[in-house]
């Protein structure tokens, strides 16, 4: 890694990132000795795992190609693992899991040889086409439906979606002059990031009108509204310094990750209830799953990514 290689504009970004949770990190510190009798150990853990999570981040993005697709594959199989252990299964069904497993890999090697043709319908068609194959073969009829519509949704989220972030690593540097491929991925992650806690933070301080109460009862109508306006704001403003958007173009790209990142964080939301869990799971201690922090990703990551490849790619 030559870190002076990189943009200057992405070196502050990782730069502004490094001093928020110095900040963070002094804060919960002081409000620990402030308030001694109240408990700060959940916000502590959300500081300790966003530390984890920028470092995993960082190293996915800041060395070479190959470390990237490795990194992001690794993701999408936590991920996929974690959604196989909400999900009920048939004994029967354990056996095509190793098909579903292998099909990560494979993924993220379209990914690492930029092969845009095969990456975009590997799983939408090919794994579409083998999985249920393969239950066939086995013969068990009972919940066949229920099977493979389960596992192809959770390769088509986990996986397929995903794998979008590091596509953008592959892309050609030279289109975007500004911040590179770095920046790109950067800018996804940092707008997803920030429409999901200008949500909560509208909601918390306007929030009235529930929008969605069967599905999320804490997402409001002033949250979701106020969430897009501030995503859609800020994709102008940083755009000029990560991405090759013009101004309207920035517009229109918050607003892409605004709306549908909130789809993907109730999308999610849906199917924990819908399985009676609370969390994904607990492997980010303060923050639950991977799915619980990856899930308005599994909507920007694809749909940022077309409409930047359409613009200028």
């Amino acid at each position: 890694m030559n870190w002076h290689a990189f943009p200057i504009s992405v070196q502050i970004a990782f730069l502004v990132m490094g001093g928020l949770l110095v900040i963070s990190s002094l804060f919960s510190i002081t409000l620990a000795k402030l308030h001694p009798d109240r408990d700060y150990r959940e916000l502590r853990l959300r500081i300790k795992t966003w530390w984890w999570i920028v470092a995993v981040f960082a190293l996915a993005v800041l060395f070479n190609k190959t470390i990237s697709v490795i990194v992001f594959g690794f993701i999408s199989f936590l991920a996929f693992k974690e959604y196989l252990s909400l999900i009920p299964t048939r004994r029967a069904d354990h056996r095509v899991l190793f098909w579903a497993y292998l099909a990560i890999p494979v993924q993220y090697y379209w990914v690492w040889q930029a092969w845009y043709g095969t990456f975009i319908i590997f799983i939408p068609v090919y794994m579409l086409l083998l999985l249920p194959m393969r239950m066939v073969l086995i013969g068990e009829t009972q919940g066949f439906l229920r099977a493979i519509g389960t596992l192809h949704w959770g390769l088509m989220i986990t996986v397929f979606s995903l794998s979008h972030m590091a596509y953008l690593l592959v892309l050609p540097a030279a289109n975007n002059p500004a911040g590179g491929v770095v920046g790109l991925l950067i800018y996804l992650v940092f707008l997803t990031e920030i429409n999901d806690v200008s949500q909560y933070i509208w909601g918390k301080t306007l929030g009235k009108r529930k929008i969605i109460p069967k599905v999320s009862p804490g997402k409001t109508v002033a949250g979701f509204l106020g969430g897009v306006a501030t995503t859609t704001i800020l994709a102008a403003a940083v755009a000029p310094h990560l991405t090759p958007l013009s101004v309207y173009e920035a517009l229109g790209a918050g607003l892409l990750i605004g709306l549908s990142g909130f789809i993907g964080d109730v999308t999610i939301s849906a199917l924990k209830r819908d399985l009676g869990v609370k969390d994904s799971g607990s492997i980010l201690p303060g923050h639950g799953g991977i799915l619980d922090r990856l899930d308005s990703l599994t909507y920007t990551a694809p749909l940022f990514f077309h409409y930047i490849y359409f613009l200028h790619y």
